[in-house]
């Protein structure tokens, strides 16, 4: 019988990182070879290892770990894992793969001694894997200290000030390390005056922060507002022609450099949702991209460039206008005309981060450019952290898209290949070709994500980032094997059954099939079907009462199909082709048109929405009945997250059936009891 684990007594949870998980290698001799900080810190968790559980660090002979540095290693994160005159051996390319490679050790536990272990060849597909931070020196008014974070404060920032105490942050980046995350941008995209301050008399801040992530490999970056220089009250524009706004922005970036030579670069939101940009100065954002890149060249840095621009202030009476068409109408046409060390970075999906979407045709329509793929870890539109929906299986589906056709490169291919006819590797110093972006999901919640099981998320990001292929459920099977070390078998498929298919379920109580949003504005939580029907954020559905959807196609609607090469301009157009889960995103149609799957639009909405909510009411008896096998105050926090789940989800099915019933005049042929 399994022993009840003691009370996890720590202020802040371990994460995928307790110590019990160094015991097979901390139980062993290991010799860590190799100069400089990375180095160092990997003989310091060695250390730190070995005296925990008995081992010997730094024997002088037969060790049975080691891990070093090839000879002539031309420096990435890359590795060889395997087995040389009895010893387990991490060969690293350079020093920035030993923590990579001490970290497969760990996840591998006592299998990563194997006498039979073959050898294997480790390299991070994405050459960048950054977290995005969107929180607030100064708490904002309206989005607080974190705009959409669901884990309480910043773990930076507290008052307008830099946290007096950064441990948390070097814990955070030890975390980061061993997921394969390497950078993180420490400030809100959308950047306020208070914050523009990070390039000038508050860059000691970010020096700190620097200081703090550095010995795990973690670069930082910094958001910065592109009217900075009319800002900070240097000149009286910020037109990215004007030569002396191009010097201001060198001399500022020199001394960036001056102060942190590893930084990472610069992150912009421009001519989004009140965010200044060169549109002001009836400039492109090539233009503006290029100006920051230009201070940035000499440093080999890239400025990352958002290619989230639309209008937010659309008349949704007019339905030839459509946000999802936004991103591509601004950038398609600027392909090839940014500089090498620019990398556009294009959300995942046209819209803005919803359940369900279609991969955005930026990501398809720049052969010449460098894109980086934008995914989103905080749950804003999935539930808020408050419900359980592990999102890899929606990420791999992005990551392995085929642009021209079901036996063509998957997306993540294309995108760690880079432009055409550029040099897969480094293409200015430190500008990588392949990057991939995600909005992080951290606060000073005792838990990390506020959600105990939304830390898969966080963890399951950076592995993607170095393997987009990788099975989402094996991901999930190697973050529960760290996080709940020598976790039951009955633990493992209690986890299993309650988050491999979560994102699905939350789909099912939700929008359905591809048409979005529906949630109550400004804080995007809970059901709300006409909340921005009449606003001018573009964000609608037209549901009356003859149909639904939205019509993009190309002969009636609003033209959108037409951004995707063929095959898919084709499969979208046509209703008979068009997938199922993403019907409503495209056309618009009646009720009773019938899916491929052979049920109405309108029953499949009653279906779906009974179900969705069934199925979370089954998961809270499921949750408690491994009581016993969780340690109490991550048990307690994750049955009171399931209780608001099984709430939300029942208003979620009411609201939306009701809606649809009271609209459509159709009756559920269950005869269930719709209000």
């Amino acid at each position: 019988m399994n022993e009840r684990p003691a009370p996890d007594a720590d202020p802040v949870h371990a994460a995928w990182l307790p110590p019990s998980v160094f015991r097979a290698l901390g139980s062993r001799r290991v010799r860590v070879d190799g100069e400089g900080p990375l180095a160092d810190t990997v003989r310091a968790e060695v250390a730190a290892a070995c005296a925990r559980f008995g081992g010997v660090a730094q024997p002088t002979s037969a060790p049975d770990l080691l891990l070093t540095v090839a000879a002539g290693a031309a420096g990435s994160e890359g590795f060889l894992l395997g087995r040389r005159d009895g010893a387990t051996v991490v060969l690293a390319d350079g020093p920035a793969g030993l923590l990579p490679g001490l970290f497969e050790v760990v996840r591998r536990g006592e299998a990563a001694f194997d006498p039979a272990l073959a050898d294997e060849r480790h390299q991070p597909a994405f050459r960048l894997r950054v977290l995005d931070h969107w929180d607030n020196v100064f708490v904002h008014p309206v989005m607080g200290q974190v705009e959409r974070g669901y884990a309480g404060g910043s773990i930076f920032w507290q008052g307008g000030r830099l946290r007096a105490d950064l441990s948390r942050v070097r814990d955070y980046a030890r975390l980061l390390a061993a997921s394969g995350i390497n950078a993180i941008t420490v400030n809100n995209v959308n950047v306020g005056e208070g914050e523009t301050h990070l390039l000038t008399d508050r860059l000691g801040d970010v020096a700190a922060i620097a200081s703090a992530v550095r010995p795990y490999g973690i670069r930082v970056h910094v958001s910065v507002n592109f009217a900075a220089p009319v800002i900070l009250g240097d000149l009286p524009t910020a037109d990215p022609l004007d030569p002396a706004v191009r010097r201001w922005w060198a001399s500022t970036t020199d001394r960036v450099f001056a102060t942190i030579p590893d930084f990472g670069g610069y992150l912009v939101k421009a001519d989004s949702e009140g965010q200044p940009g060169p549109f002001t100065y009836g400039r492109t954002h090539a233009d503006g991209a290029n100006m920051l890149a230009a201070a940035l060249a000499p440093h080999g840095a890239p400025v990352r460039w958002r290619a989230f621009v639309y209008n937010h202030r659309q008349d949704w009476r007019d339905r030839t206008t459509d946000r999802a068409r936004a991103a591509h109408d601004h950038f398609a046409a600027l392909d090839g005309r940014f500089a090498d060390n620019v990398i556009l970075q294009v959300k995942h999906g046209p819209i803005d981060f919803q359940t369900r979407e279609p991969v955005s045709p930026v990501l398809l329509a720049m052969p010449h450019t460098h894109l980086a793929v934008e995914l989103q870890v905080t749950q804003e539109y999935t539930g808020q952290q408050r419900h359980i929906c592990y999102l890899p299986p929606m990420w791999s589906g992005v990551l392995g898209f085929r642009p021209t056709g079901d036996t063509s490169p998957t997306l993540a291919t294309r995108l760690t290949a880079g432009p055409s006819g550029a040099d897969s590797g480094s293409v200015s110093g430190r500008t990588p070709a392949g990057v991939l972006s995600a909005v992080a999901n951290v606060g000073d919640d005792r838990f990390w994500t506020g959600h105990p099981l939304a830390q898969a998320n966080l963890y399951a990001v950076g592995r993607l980032g170095w393997a987009p292929g990788r099975d989402p459920a094996a991901i999930l099977d190697e973050w529960i094997s760290l996080t709940f070390p020598e976790a039951p078998p009955r633990l493992r498929h209690t986890l299993h059954t309650l988050m491999d298919d979560s994102w699905l379920t939350y789909e099912q109580y939700t929008a359905p099939l591809g048409v979005g949003f529906m949630v109550r504005p400004g804080h995007h939580y809970g059901p709300d079907v006409d909340g921005y029907e009449y606003t001018p954020w573009g964000t609608y559905h037209f549901a009356d009462r003859d149909g639904i959807g939205v019509d993009r196609t190309v002969a009636t609607g609003t033209g959108f199909t037409g951004q995707y090469p063929p095959p898919w301009s084709e499969r979208y157009e046509s209703l008979s082709t068009c997938p199922d889960e993403l019907l409503l995103f495209f056309h618009h149609v009646p009720y009773t048109h019938l899916l491929h799957s052979g049920t109405t639009v309108i029953q499949h909405i009653y279906d779906t929405h009974f179900a969705g909510a069934q199925r979370v009411a089954e998961m809270r008896p499921e949750w408690d009945s491994v009581a016993g096998l969780v340690d109490p105050a991550t048990h307690a926090r994750v049955a009171e997250r399931l209780a608001e789940q099984h709430r939300s989800a029942e208003e979620w099915r009411d609201q939306i059936n009701t809606y649809f019933h009271r609209k459509s005049g159709v009756p559920d042929d269950k005869g269930r009891r719709i209000h």
